[in-house]
């Protein structure tokens, strides 16, 4: 499986962790091209069958940049970010998909070498999981 590049699925929030991303990019910080980013207002908003449905349609994981603690819609985003993920895992065991190729950690706006760390550690360790079985 040497030669496979897993393709990611971000879910970014726009005031927080895309302008974090954004910056990498801006400052030419090498992450995959197999890195696609939906932005939404917070991360606590994402549904569990948002993740599947990437999965089911040829992701081999998702990873949400989390508001964290910077959220200003909700005061507990982090809370309910971790929630999702956890319901989400357990939709993907029910259809024998890994859980690891869910991945969530707060980024902020100027954490463009932590999302570029994020997204080669990330990548490290779909590809030992190999290929994503569709998500049914």
């Amino acid at each position: 499986m040497s030669d496979f590049t897993p393709k990611i699925l971000v879910f970014s929030t726009d005031t927080v962790s895309d302008p974090g991303i954004d910056l990498a990019g801006r400052n030419k910080m090498h992450y995959s091209p197999n890195v696609y980013v939906i932005t939404l207002p917070c991360s606590s908003g994402i549904k569990p069958q948002w993740i599947v449905h990437a999965i089911a349609r040829g992701f081999d994981g998702v990873f949400i940049a989390a508001d964290g603690s910077d959220c200003a819609l909700v005061p507990d985003c982090t809370a309910r970010t971790a929630k999702i993920v956890s319901a989400a895992q357990a939709l993907l065991r029910e259809r024998s998909v890994e859980p690891q190729r869910v991945k969530m950690a707060a980024l902020c706006s100027v954490c463009a070498e932590a999302f570029q760390k994020h997204m080669k550690q990330f990548g490290e360790a779909l590809r030992k999981l190999g290929p994503a079985r569709k998500a049914a």
